[in-house]
């Protein structure tokens, strides 16, 4: 097998400005024999998810060695969500998926690389290094960095969430400040992706369910050892990968992706892996639109139920047989003969995978619900899309009408929540949320976390053009297309105006006369942007709306 770096650093002499460049970093010219594998490390000291890397990434240079390749390694940026919630930042978070996918085809076509290894956890992170794959099209594969082990208050396992909802809590004089600042100290033990099943442990367990990963990887924990000996395993198989000529779109296809989703709705996964898994189809030139994700839904029954949806967090989910466990059940739901970064099929590796402990996984005939755990609306209101969590919503609240309170922001809804001007039975309504008009497409982690602390959470109802972070629960839906910035109905709904809700019926109707709604369309002027230089100017410019993936093309 010839592979392309060959072709120049073995050349006698094109390939000798190569050889003594690297050279004077200490290669031999025993490494200049071996096919020449990128370590994409997206270590740093300030997301939690991917403090461990430093160590991981050590491990799978140490695999990249012993079975003949050479390693060459290289960072790129990777964002905290939670840190970079509440404020400005977050509207930085969603844009920074593209750059980390471009970082990586910058450095890996600029070096003539071989193959690479993915090194990431957290939210937009997993879905930019899959992006970088599908588009690259090299022998590819993912490691995680595991998720952080939960935190324990009064006697219960709680995550990283419970210190947003204490701060709710605390403004409502629920608990005093002392108990607030125990939640606060408590909540993350241990680095690593939160411990629920928000995007972060939802896209590394759809990476490993399209075949990307190792088989049991996505949800051993961070501090685990057996996360070192997966690094190594992982160094090992990309050098065979290279060797066999499997690249990553021999992988990432129409059949792992309807896998991937599918085991997203058993798992209750996060709203923003419709987004982000359209996005990867895009740059696997594969076909996946947003009705596909109501079909797959509708088909696959929700049978893992983790925090928030349950008191069971990732760890318990790894104990309880994890994502093989899950897809062994679905098994006859999924396009068994897809091939996986293991050289064997999907059906292959999960095949006899146990679950471990029922409480956490059911059998499939005794599923938490008989239909996956996310739902496409569209309606007068949305449409495009819309998109919700049912596994989050309880069934009573599936089906309401009621009356909009509007914000054109998030923090407009914070103030909102914070001085008592929230009632049960309202829905508000946060608008210029979008990729564009945000820009960015913020999270309503905050004020959906809050209106729990308030004790809100399940009376009233938040929809936007924005998202929501896979660990919220209440009435919620986001993803609004058109958003308000590209002129869409969201843009024009108005204080008092009547909105029904039909989860079950798939609609998000605004209940005003079509001739009202078509003169309030007519009538709306675009508002100024935001943002008006830098990276999200760009952006705002280019980005297209959610229910395209908020792809730039």
């Amino acid at each position: 097998m010839t592979w392309r770096s060959k072709k120049f650093i073995g050349d006698s002499e094109k390939g000798a400005l190569a050889r003594g460049l690297y050279r004077s970093m200490g290669y031999t010219d025993d490494d200049f024999t071996k096919p020449f594998i990128a370590i994409v490390n997206t270590w740093n000291d300030i997301c939690p998810g991917h403090y461990n890397l430093r160590r991981v990434a050590g491990a799978v240079r140490e695999g990249i060695r012993t079975n003949g390749g050479t390693a060459v390694e290289f960072g790129t940026i990777a964002g905290c969500d939670g840190i970079a919630q509440g404020h400005n930042g977050m509207h930085y978070i969603l844009p920074s998926r593209e750059i980390i996918t471009n970082s990586i085809e910058m450095m890996v076509q600029a070096h003539m690389l071989d193959g690479i290894v993915l090194l990431g956890s957290c939210d937009k992170i997993v879905p930019g290094l899959l992006m970088a794959a599908a588009r690259l099209n090299l022998p590819a594969i993912v490691v995680n960095g595991g998720p952080a082990y939960p935190g324990t208050h009064n006697g219960k396992h709680i995550d990283v969430n419970a210190t947003a909802i204490a701060v709710g809590q605390f403004k409502a004089g629920e608990i005093t400040e002392e108990e607030f600042r125990q939640v606060e100290r408590s909540a993350v033990p241990t680095p690593g992706s939160c411990q629920m099943i928000g995007t972060a442990n939802t896209m590394s367990c759809l990476t490993e369910g399209m075949g990307m990963s190792l088989t049991g990887s996505a949800t051993i924990p961070a501090v685990d050892a057996k996360r070192i000996s997966v690094a190594k395993e992982s160094g090992r198989r990309i050098v065979d990968l290279v060797k066999e000529g499997i690249k990553a779109r021999d992988i990432i296809n129409r059949d792992s992706l309807v896998n991937a989703v599918r085991l997203g709705m058993a798992i209750g996964g996060s709203t923003n892996l419709i987004m982000h898994i359209m996005a990867i189809a895009h740059e696997a030139k594969v076909e996946f639109e947003i009705e596909d994700y109501d079909k797959l839904s509708e088909t696959t029954p929700y049978i893992a139920s983790i925090m928030t949806a349950s008191e069971y967090d990732m760890v318990d989910f790894n104990n309880a047989g994890g994502v093989p466990a899950v897809m062994n059940q679905i098994s006859h739901l999924l396009n068994q003969g897809a091939l996986t970064v293991t050289g064997k099929t999907i059906g292959e590796n999960i095949a006899g995978a146990p679950i471990m402990d029922e409480r956490v996984i059911r059998p499939f005939k005794d599923p938490f619900r008989p239909t996956g755990g996310l739902a496409i609306l569209k309606g007068t209101l949305a449409p495009l899309s819309g998109v919700c969590k049912p596994a989050a919503i309880k069934a009573e609240r599936q089906q309401l009408k009621g009356f909009a309170k509007v914000f054109n922001c998030e923090e407009e809804l914070t103030e909102a929540i914070h001085t008592n001007k929230i009632q049960p039975n309202d829905i508000l309504v946060v608008k210029y949320e979008g990729p564009k008009g945000g820009p960015g497409m913020r999270e309503m982690f905050t004020p959906l976390e809050l209106l729990d602390g308030y004790g809100l959470a399940e009376s009233v109802f938040l929809i936007t053009d924005g998202r929501f972070s896979g660990s919220n629960r209440g009435g919620f839906i986001g993803h609004i297309s058109p958003e308000a910035a590209e002129g869409g109905p969201i843009a024009v709904v108005q204080d008092g105006d009547p909105i029904i809700i039909d989860i079950p019926g798939r609609r998000l109707d605004l209940d005003i006369p079509s001739e009202e709604l078509e003169k309030r369309l007519r009538e709306w002027v675009r508002p100024e942007p935001k943002i008006k230089d830098g990276y999200l100017a760009i952006y705002s410019r280019l980005v297209k709306s959610a229910h395209y993936g908020a792809i730039i093309e």
